[in-house]
């Protein structure tokens, strides 16, 4: 069950949600991928070395399986960190949570959103995903980069605060 799912208030239903960009797990899978096969390098090299019986052996096969762990934890930490993003529109509010242990949250009244702003690259309007930038009235704006479908993700809030 998701953040939103659980914090609905009565009579309120999601109309769209929406998460961070497939495209901000291109560096950790590239990190990933360069400290795994640095990794499998060190263990191929520790297993040619000596049949595997030296010092120099032993230490290559621990420093392959460092490597192994480290790029598992870059490619987990960022499917983390994307999944943990959440953008949800309702018919009463908008909601922006980021992040799983240390969460930062806003949940605007429609009614109180005074703009939402897009901004896209020409690689994020290809491959769909911009920067939303969320105003509500008398406070400050609140950023959001990477963000997949912004301008569904706008449209979606304009067509709630004009029913």
């Amino acid at each position: 069950m998701s953040y939103v799912e659980k914090h609905l208030i009565e009579g309120e239903t999601i109309v769209y949600e929406t998460r961070l960009h497939w495209i901000v797990l291109i560096v950790p899978i590239l990190l990933g991928v360069l400290f795994g096969l640095t990794g499998v390098a060190m263990f191929v090299l520790s297993a040619r070395a000596t049949g595997g019986k030296s010092a120099a052996s032993e230490s290559m096969t621990i420093i392959g399986a460092v490597l192994l762990v480290l790029g598992l934890l870059f490619i987990a930490r960022g499917i983390l960190v994307r999944n943990a993003t959440e953008m949800t529109v309702t018919n009463k509010r908008v909601f922006v949570k980021v992040g799983l242990a240390a969460r930062r949250t806003i949940e605007l009244l429609l009614s109180r959103v005074e703009s939402i702003g897009v901004e896209e690259s020409v690689l994020g309007r290809m491959l769909g995903y911009g920067t939303v930038i969320v105003h509500g009235t008398g406070g400050t704006p609140e950023i959001f980069n990477m963000i997949a479908h912004p301008l569904e993700f706008r449209t979606q809030v304009q067509q709630q605060i004009e029913k």
